[in-house]
């Protein structure tokens, strides 16, 4: 982690110098053979784990597009075109899908792309030993069939819709074989991918370092172009103040700055010496879930008086200054099947409702105003692990307050990464939060059908109706079906109070004037691969 008063030094010490690249020219009249340093909110973790099949962090997934390739590429209208695959069959009972793969693709190691490389990275996402975060998105996955040379089947016990969008995600990204089994649980300190850009070195929780891949002549339809990164270096410092992302930009010890805090969106829009761009990213909302597995919270009534207590769209506009949007539904706006529209204006804050629930329940305000039952404080523990990452400790403090008016107490407990883990394992926590990028609705089912949910997930939910919703969902392959069966799953969550929607993520950055190529994709992830820096 670097705060203002280390990220000097650690610019200083380092191979480069941000503000003053070394480069040279080319016919467009922009550089290239350059550094570009991105200060990044990467939260306040102390490792990075690099590998596309284990990482459901964003912060850090966003590194691996730039390192790692996939079969398909997501379009801005969500349907999915040719990658690393040039073509595909789907089966008429659409549990088998065989792929083409190009047959000019190298790993980074040297080792080639093909069709038993591609067999042997959904083989290991299905390892149960492996206990890798990306064994959802692959479904009823049974294996794979290499055909020829670069021609793979995939199969499936059962018809599973998400699978081409969720092909498009980092975390079914295509990782070298070979580098896996060299490295094994290091892989994600070690990647290699097929990407515009092959890792370098890092240094746990503060610096990743990548070069540009000379190889490299496959990004798919729709890239600034076919070829090699312009730039020598991409550079990802860890800075997970917020005002120290903002003045290392401002002062040019790096080039580009992420999440940049609502207070300063204005500023950074109007100065000429910067440039701004934000798109919403596709994913589940950030919301609170308090834990329904634990008394008094699996009291479906005390649950509604948490949400009553709330005034969300007070929240949202204190906190980001209306540069975001309050979310009404667990899938972001713009994914397909989110509710949004559906449960807009769907409940009011109401206090005094919420206080009448509880009166009822028999917590009664005790001499701190802090309502008590049989002795027992009527007491929160949020769990959190990533810090003021978005601001979302600032809308937790915010959460706090509004919870005290009615009488419920919340206390926040920050856990390194091992411990939060430990902590939901053991059911040791009344609230969490969090939202989890994706490409497809399915994502929910990773959070609320117990057998599909991984040890990161802090909903203990057992219900059968949205079970069987989110599986049929699953299976589906009439759109307009498939996202009516979503539809009806999100308002269950909602009207089940599962989860409390608070904000869609917009991520933003900005970027020295002289920057040039930044895309962010359909995911709203940042792209490299066409960045240069240009005279400015």
């Amino acid at each position: 982690m670097l705060t203002r008063r280390d990220f000097a030094t650690l610019i200083t010490g380092a191979a480069f110098v941000a503000g003053a690249p070394t480069a040279r020219a080319d016919t467009t009249g922009s550089t290239t053979g350059s550094t570009l340093t991105v200060a990044f909110d990467g939260a306040s973790v102390p490792s990075f784990v690099l590998d596309p099949h284990n990482c459901r962090f964003a912060p850090q997934a966003r590194v691996l597009r730039s390192i790692f390739d996939n079969l398909v590429v997501l379009r801005e209208d969500q349907s999915v075109g040719p990658w690393l695959a040039t073509a595909w069959e789907i089966s008429p009972d659409r549990t088998q899908y065989t792929f083409t793969l190009r047959q000019d693709v190298t790993f980074h190691d040297g080792t080639p792309l093909n069709a038993a490389a591609v067999q042997a990275n959904f083989d290991r996402i299905l390892n149960p030993a492996n206990a890798l975060q990306s064994l959802s998105q692959i479904g009823p996955y049974t294996g794979a069939t290499v055909l020829s040379p670069f021609q793979v089947r995939l199969e499936f016990s059962a018809p599973f819709e998400p699978f081409l969008h969720n092909l498009s995600t980092t975390g079914l990204a295509i990782a070298s074989p070979a580098a896996v089994q060299k490295y094994g649980k290091a892989f994600g300190q070690n990647p290699v991918g097929t990407g515009p850009f092959k890792f370098t070195s890092l240094t746990p929780g503060t610096q990743i370092r990548l070069a540009k891949n000379l190889a490299y002549q496959w990004a798919p339809a729709g890239a600034a172009h076919p070829g090699p990164a312009l730039l020598d270096q991409l550079i990802f410092a860890d800075v997970p103040e917020q005002l120290t992302r903002v003045s290392a930009l401002q002062s040019g010890q790096v080039q580009v700055a992420d999440l940049i805090p609502a207070q300063n969106i204005a500023a950074f829009k109007a100065d000429p010496g910067f440039t701004f761009q934000q798109k919403e990213m596709l994913d589940t909302t950030y919301a609170l879930m308090p834990n329904v597995a634990k008394a008094p919270w699996n009291d479906l009534q005390i649950r509604q008086a948490l949400k009553l207590s709330l005034d969300i769209d007070l929240i949202v506009r204190v906190i980001y200054f209306g540069t975001i949007q309050r979310a009404w539904s667990p899938l972001s706006h713009q994914l397909f099947g989110s509710a949004e529209q559906a449960l807009t204006d769907s409940w009011k804050p109401d206090p005094a409702q919420a206080r009448a629930i509880l009166d009822a329940k028999g917590w009664v305000p005790g001499a701190d105003g802090i309502r008590v039952k049989n002795g027992q404080r009527l007491s929160l523990s949020f769990i959190d692990t990533q810090g003021n990452r978005e601001q979302r400790l600032d809308v937790i403090e915010l959460v706090r307050r509004q919870l005290n008016a009615s009488g419920i107490d919340l206390v926040i407990d920050s856990q390194p990464p091992g411990n939060y883990l430990k902590k939901l394992a053991d059911n040791d926590y009344d609230l969490a939060a969090g939202a989890q990028y994706a490409a497809d609705p399915d994502v929910l089912r990773s959070f609320f059908v117990p057998d599909a949910r991984s040890q990161m997930e802090a909903l203990n939910e057992n219900d059968p109706v949205l079970t069987q919703l989110l599986v049929a969902g699953a299976a589906e392959g009439d759109s307009a079906k498939r996202a009516n069966l979503y539809v009806q799953a999100q308002k269950r969550i909602i009207d089940q109070v599962y989860l409390i929607p608070i904000y869609v993520l917009r991520y933003n950055l900005a970027a020295a004037v002289n920057v040039q190529g930044i895309a962010l994709d359909a995911h709203g992830f940042p792209n490299y691969h066409g960045a240069a820096l240009g005279s400015g």
